[in-house]
C-alpha cells in the first residue's frame, strides 16, 4: 500500500490517483466538491466498497473535508461562517446515525500541555453540556433538549490509561447512542496546517498519521457511532522539505520557462526519496507553524461553535 502518512480522505484520494496516474474517480470511491466562496470549500469524498478502502487505505464510510484559507488572520465574521459550514455537514453526518434526542458524548483527545495537539480539550470546555442539568434541573431545561455530555481523557503518557479504555468505561455507564472525538492529523500539506477540518463516521486511530498509532476508537470497538472531527496540525520534515522543492522548482520553471528535469521533478512525489534521506539521521521531524497558539485558537472557536449548533 502507497506510505500517505496522512490522516485526510482527499489527501490519500488525490495521492493514489497521482501515484496510479488515473485521471478519472478511482473505483470504489465517490467525490464532490463545493466552493462556498474564496476562502471555503468543501469536497465530499465517499468510499462505497472494499476496492475504494485498499485503494486509500480508509474504511467504507463517509469523509467531508472543509477548507478554510487566511484563518490565521480570520476575524469573528469568518470565523462564525466557517463554524456554520460546519455545523451544516457536521449535523448531516449526525442525523445520519442517531435521532434528534439521541444522548451524545463529545470527546477531546490530545494534550492540552502540547500546543499542536491541545486542540481537542480546548474545544471541551466550550462544550455546552447538559446531561447534568436534565438529570439534577430538569424544570430549566426545554423539552426535547439532547442530553450531551463531555470529556477530555488526556493520553497515555500522562494517564497510564489507554483511551479506549476510558471510553469503554464511560459507555458502559452513562449509555450515550453516539460520540463524537475531535483530534489533531497529521497531513501531507503544508497548507492545511490548521485549515481544513475533516469529518468522518468511521471513527479515529489516535496517533496514526505521526506513526504513534494507539487503540482504534470506533462502532467495531465501542458498540455506538463515532464522529470523528480532525484538524491537521502538523506535518513531517519530509513534507515540509517536499512542498519546499515543488516551490522552488515552481519559481526556477517560470525564470527558465522551459526545462525537462524541473518539469519532470516538479511532476514527481519526492516525499519518499526525501524520508529516506532524512529518516536514518533522525532529522524527519514533527514540524508545526509558529503561529501554532493563534492557529488553534481560531480553529477551536470554529469547531466548538460547529459542534454546538449541529447538536
Amino acid at each position: 500500500m502507497l506510505n500517505f502518512r496522512t490522516d485526510l480522505a482527499s489527501e490519500r484520494r488525490d495521492l493514489y490517483k497521482k501515484a496510479n496516474q488515473i485521471e478519472d474517480e478511482i473505483q470504489g470511491v465517490e467525490s464532490e466538491k463545493e466552493e462556498i466562496d474564496e476562502n471555503l470549500s468543501i469536497e465530499r469524498v465517499k468510499i462505497t466498497n472494499q476496492e475504494g478502502e485498499k485503494a486509500i487505505g480508509k474504511p467504507i464510510g463517509n469523509y467531508i473535508t472543509i477548507d478554510i484559507k487566511k484563518l490565521k488572520i480570520a476575524q469573528e465574521e469568518e470565523i462564525k461562517k466557517a463554524a456554520e459550514v460546519l455545523s451544516n455537514e457536521l449535523k448531516k453526518v449526525v442525523d445520519l446515525h442517531v435521532d434528534k434526542q439521541g444522548e451524545t458524548l463529545v470527546v477531546g483527545l490530545g494534550n492540552i500541555y502540547v500546543t499542536p495537539d491541545s486542540l481537542g480539550p480546548k474545544v471541551i470546555n466550550e462544550i455546552e453540556v447538559t446531561r447534568h442539568v436534565i438529570k439534577y434541573l430538569p424544570q430549566y431545561v426545554e423539552e426535547g433538549t439532547r442530553e450531551i455530555s463531555a470529556i477530555s481523557p488526556g493520553v497515555l503518557g500522562t494517564t497510564g490509561i489507554e483511551t479506549l479504555e476510558i471510553l469503554k468505561g464511560i459507555v458502559d455507564n452513562i449509555h450515550p447512542k453516539l460520540i463524537i472525538v475531535i483530534d489533531a492529523l497529521a497531513s501531507r500539506s503544508i497548507e492545511r496546517i490548521s485549515s481544513t477540518i475533516q469529518i468522518s463516521d468511521t471513527g479515529i486511530i489516535p496517533g496514526a498519521g505521526v506513526g504513534n498509532t494507539r487503540a482504534e476508537i470506533s462502532k467495531k470497538t465501542l458498540g455506538i457511532p463515532v464522529i470523528a472531527v480532525g484538524i491537521p496540525t502538523v506535518v513531517e520534515t519530509a513534507v515540509l522539505v517536499n512542498d519546499c522543492l515543488d516551490l522552488l522548482i515552481e519559481k526556477l520553471q517560470n525564470e527558465a520557462k522551459s526545462n525537462d528535469m524541473l518539469n519532470n521533478m516538479k511532476e514527481a512525489d519526492n516525499y519518499e526519496e526525501i524520508k529516506e534521506a532524512l529518516v536514518p539521521n533522525d532529522y524527519n521531524l514533527i514540524v508545526t507553524p509558529k503561529e501554532i497558539d493563534d492557529l488553534i485558537e481560531n480553529m477551536k472557536d470554529v469547531v466548538s461553535e460547529g459542534i454546538n449548533g449541529s447538536l
